[in-house]
């Protein structure tokens, strides 16, 4: 009788909102459980993630993790990925899709359109000196001064 007493207490508790306050809550670092009216996704900070992971591994009794899992509203999948990105190094990583493109892309772009510059201005630089080829030959200038006349 004493058990269903006490399950009868919890849930005047609850029903009541006997709960330490969100702002409590905060104080001591964890993030609100409460059930807000949209769905959010929660954020965890770097060092949050890493002060869980320490007292995730200085507990060694039986059930102590899982006390600490429902104190804090985690899931063990959060202690996995947690601990994966630890492993990796869990400095803040661009998210997204990594890009594509290649870094050195752009300077090859740069690099051709030069080269393409250069040529076009190599094309006219020819024209040119066909052009004056053609007028000394014309005005009878064929042969370099300074030679026999």
């Amino acid at each position: 009788m004493n058990g269903a007493a006490g399950g009868e207490a919890e849930g005047a508790r609850r029903a009541t909102g006997a709960s330490p306050p969100a702002a409590a809550r905060a104080a001591e670092g964890r993030p609100d459980p409460e059930v807000g009216t949209k769905a959010r996704r929660r954020r965890f900070t770097t060092e949050y993630k890493l002060r869980i992971l320490e007292e995730a591994d200085r507990c060694k009794g039986s059930g102590e993790i899982g006390a600490l899992l429902r104190r804090e509203g985690l899931y063990s999948s959060h202690l996995q990925k947690w601990r994966q990105q630890r492993r990796e190094g869990l400095a803040g990583r661009k998210r997204g899709r990594p890009s594509e493109r290649n870094p050195l892309s752009a300077r090859v772009a740069q690099l051709e359109r030069e080269n393409e510059r250069l040529r076009e201005k190599l094309e006219k630089a020819e024209v040119i000196i066909e052009v004056q080829k053609k007028v000394a030959a014309l005005l009878g200038k064929d042969e370099p001064s300074g030679g026999k006349s």
